[in-house]
């Protein structure tokens, strides 16, 4: 058994060390190759071939090792009698004259015995060159720690292949770029807790007067949190771009998430529209409210309702505010207020206005990167245990001070 498991281990990091190829079958027979080429005599296996399913069978797509040679296409159909016991079993061993064994066929391809296992849930076969004086029962471990080692190595393939893939939707959904917008200085930074998160902002012109400013956390992480993210992301500026009212917009993006079929299907979402003027209309849909600091001090927007996902029917209300010259607004996800020091305390809400409040004479830019960098510093470097996400809107304090105007209709 000791010895089993040690052979298990120097096959699977064999196998791990395998770059992914650009298809299933190139990495199986990579895989098998490589398994081969140093294994043979632990596993009492010299070569082997590579079948993949097709319509009613497996069709013969590469050989490896000192396997015999045979022309690639040649079909077994799902009824021949070896091909059902390793698809039920896993792995098969059978002599050329085991019932159900077609000798002749056996024959034709260089096989002495049937030896195979089945892999990729059960897209592929590997077929094997075997010693055919070996005992069945060594071959049938052999072949298991074959057939474990590569599906492992499959599922670490399609793990990173669905985390790059998540990760490629956040970067391409995440303004490359600050806005440029008149006496508005805007900025936004995001740091995922693992590869891809599920928070995100977004910048969306709404016309020439009117800008959109949206931060969202969708529950989770990795590949579902992105999907979900990129559902927000483009029913939002859909909403924008066929003109709705922002409490429309966001009624229909619940219903969306609502209807989902995804795992992640809690999102908490902010988004508001700011005129040139400094009037901020905005729509809270369970996300932390953001902090407006003003000349008076620092007052919280609590116009709030339900996040996103888990009613059809939720409703939500527009807040209002103005925003006068040297007023600012801080955006943040839970992530930010949340983080922990090695003593369990929480950097709340409190550490985050004085570390604004320290930051707010330098442009919008700087400021979320140096507030999530005061987070880390807070938490001892830890690894985060969410996302953390800062958006900051400054309007510039030059001129005479806006006074106020009433809510847009």
């Amino acid at each position: 058994m000791d010895s089993r498991k040690s052979v298990f281990r120097k096959v699977e990091k064999a196998i791990e060390a395998i770059e992914g190829s650009s298809s299933v079958s190139s990495t199986i027979a990579d895989a098998a190759t490589a398994v081969v080429e140093n294994f043979q005599d632990e596993l009492g296996v010299r070569g082997g071939r590579v079948w993949e399913c097709r319509d009613g069978g497996y069709e013969l797509i590469r050989t490896f090792g000192n396997a015999t040679h045979v022309p690639a296409g040649v079909f077994v159909p799902n009824e021949y009698p070896p091909v059902q016991i390793v698809i039920d079993q896993g792995v098969a061993v059978m002599d050329r004259n085991a019932p159900g064994v077609d000798p002749e066929f056996e024959q034709r391809i260089g096989a002495d015995r049937f030896a195979a296992i089945a892999v990729g849930n059960d897209q592929y076969i590997l077929s094997f060159t075997v010693d055919p004086e070996a005992p069945a029962e060594d071959l049938v471990a052999s072949l298991n720690i074959l057939r474990h080692a590569v599906d492992q190595k499959l599922r670490a393939d399609r793990l990173v292949s669905a985390l790059n893939e998540a990760r490629q939707i956040q970067m391409s959904i995440l303004p490359k770029r600050p806005p440029r917008r008149g006496e508005f200085d805007i900025a936004g930074f995001s740091t995922p807790a693992e590869i891809v998160g599920g928070d995100f902002f977004d910048f969306i012109p709404v016309s020439d007067r009117i800008y959109g400013i949206a931060i969202a956390d969708a529950s989770g992480h990795g590949l579902p949190a992105a999907l979900q993210v990129r559902d927000v992301y483009t029913g939002l500026r859909m909403g924008v771009a066929r003109d709705f009212k922002i409490v429309r917009t966001v009624e229909r993006l619940n219903l969306i998430i609502h209807q989902s079929r995804m795992t992640t299907k809690f999102v908490s979402l902010f988004y508001g529209e700011i005129e040139e003027e400094g009037n901020f209309i905005y729509v809270n849909a369970g996300h932390p409210p953001p902090l407006h600091f003003h000349e008076g001090g620092v007052t919280t927007l609590k116009q709030t309702g339900m996040v996103l996902g888990p009613s059809a029917t939720s409703t939500y209300s527009r807040g209002f505010l103005s925003l006068a010259r040297g007023d600012a607004l801080l955006l943040f996800t839970d992530g930010i207020v949340e983080a922990t020091d090695p003593r369990g305390r929480e950097f709340g809400i409190e550490r985050l206005k004085k570390a604004f409040t320290a930051l707010r004479d330098r442009p919008a830019d700087e400021i979320p990167r140096q507030i999530i960098e005061g987070v880390k510093e807070f938490t001892k470097g830890a690894d985060p245990e969410d996302d953390r996400t800062v958006v900051v809107v400054k309007r510039v304090s030059t001129g005479p001070s806006a006074s106020p105007s009433s809510a847009p209709s």
